[in-house]
C-alpha cells in the first residue's frame, strides 16, 4: 500500500494564471474532469462538486437578496407586458410583437436564474449539480442573446417605418413578423448550443452561485468561441442598432424642417407631423430600452474580454459576479 498522503485539491499547481480566479479554495468541476485516471485521489478528496469561494456570507446573502428583488420586479413587470398584449387586441401590431418576444425573453430569463442564484448564494456555493449548472447557463446565454438580437429587429424595424415610410407600409405583417421572432430564436440557439458539444463550456463563474460560459480559460476553443460570440451577438447587433438610430434621428429632422417649410398651418402638416412625432415617439422608447440593456451588459463584456486578452489573473470573483448580476 502506498505512503502517500492524499493531495488536497487546493494545493495543486498550475501554471496557466487564467485560472487563478477558479481556484481559490478549490478546482474548477470541468478541470477535475480532465485529470488523468493516475490523479484520480484528487477528485476523490474534493467534498464538494464545484468549487467555492473563501469570502464572508453577508455577501452572497446580500448579493443573492438584490437579484431577488430585481428579479421578481421583472417578472411582474414584463408579465403585465404580455398580459395587456394578450388582452388588447389593438395591441397586436407587427411592432408590438416584437416589444412582446422581448418582454418573453426577459420574463424567462428573471424566472430561470432569480430563483436558482438565490437559493444558491443562500448555501454560498452551487449546490445543483453540474447538469443543472449547464442548463442554467444555457438558458442565460439563449434568453441574453435573444433579447439582444430582438432589440437589433426593432431598431431595424423602427429605421425602415420611419425613414421609408411608403416603401414599408404593409410590408411588415403578422405573419412576417412570426417569422423574424422564430428565426431571431435559432440564430440565438445556434451560439447557445456549441458549449454542450466542446466549443468552450459551460462552467461555474465568480462566487460560485451561477454559471456561464467559460471565458476564463486561456485556451483556443474558449478563446475562439468568446471572440466569435462577441462579434456576432454583441458588436455586429450593436453597430446596426447605432447606425439605424442615427438614420433616424435625421430623418426624423429633417422630415420636419421639410413638413413646417412646405405644408405650414395646413391640415396635411398637422397630420404628417403628428404621425411623425408618433413614430419618434415609440423609437425613443425603443432606444432607451436598448440603451439600458447595452449599459447593463457592458461590465460583463468588459470581464470577459479582459479574460480573453489574457488578464483573467486580475480578475477576482467579485468582478466577475456583479458584473453577470447586473446584466
Amino acid at each position: 500500500m502506498s505512503s502517500r498522503s492524499p493531495v488536497k485539491a487546493d494545493s495543486i499547481p498550475t501554471q496557466d494564471p487564467s485560472l487563478a480566479p477558479w481556484n481559490i479554495s478549490s478546482v474548477s468541476a470541468h478541470r477535475l474532469m480532465e485529470l488523468p485516471p493516475a490523479s484520480t485521489s484528487v477528485a476523490m478528496t474534493v467534498r464538494w462538486p464545484f468549487p467555492t469561494v473563501d469570502v464572508p456570507d453577508h455577501h452572497h446573502y446580500t448579493l443573492g437578496s438584490v437579484i431577488l428583488a430585481v428579479g421578481i420586479t421583472g417578472m411582474v413587470g414584463n408579465f403585465l407586458v404580455m398580459y395587456a398584449f394578450c388582452r388588447s387586441r389593438s395591441l397586436r401590431t407587427p411592432a408590438n410583437m416584437f416589444i412582446i418576444n422581448l418582454a418573453l425573453t426577459d420574463f424567462l430569463m428573471c424566472v430561470t436564474q432569480t430563483p436558482i442564484f438565490f437559493i444558491n448564494s443562500m448555501h454560498n456555493r452551487w449546490i445543483f449539480g453540474e447538469k443543472a449548472c449547464e442548463l442554467y447557463a444555457f438558458c442565460g446565454a439563449l434568453f441574453g442573446m435573444t433579447s439582444m438580437i430582438t432589440l437589433l429587429v426593432i431598431a431595424v424595424d423602427r429605421y425602415f417605418v420611419i425613414t421609408r415610410p411608403l416603401a414599408s407600409m404593409g410590408v411588415m405583417s403578422r405573419r412576417r413578423a412570426l417569422y423574424v421572432m422564430a428565426a431571431a430564436w435559432f440564430y440565438s440557439m445556434f451560439w447557445s448550443l456549441p458549449p454542450f458539444f466542446g466549443w468552450s463550456a459551460y462552467v461555474p463563474e465568480g462566487l460560485m452561485t451561477s454559471c456561464s460560459w467559460d471565458y476564463m480559460t486561456f485556451t483556443p476553443s474558449v478563446r475562439s468561441y468568446t471572440m466569435l460570440l462577441f462579434i456576432f451577438v454583441f458588436f455586429i447587433p450593436l453597430f446596426i442598432i447605432i447606425y439605424c438610430y442615427i438614420c433616424i434621428f435625421i430623418a426624423v429632422r429633417s422630415a420636419t424642417r421639410a413638413v413646417c417649410k412646405i405644408n405650414e398651418g395646413t391640415r396635411d402638416s398637422v397630420k404628417s407631423m403628428h404621425k411623425m412625432r408618433t413614430e419618434w415617439k415609440t423609437a425613443k422608447i425603443a432606444l432607451i430600452v436598448i440603451l439600458l440593456y447595452v449599459i447593463s451588459w457592458a461590465p460583463y463584456s468588459c470581464v470577459a474580454l479582459t479574460a480573453f486578452a489574457g488578464y483573467a489573473d486580475m480578475l477576482t470573483p467579485y468582478m466577475n459576479s456583479v458584473p453577470a448580476a447586473i446584466a
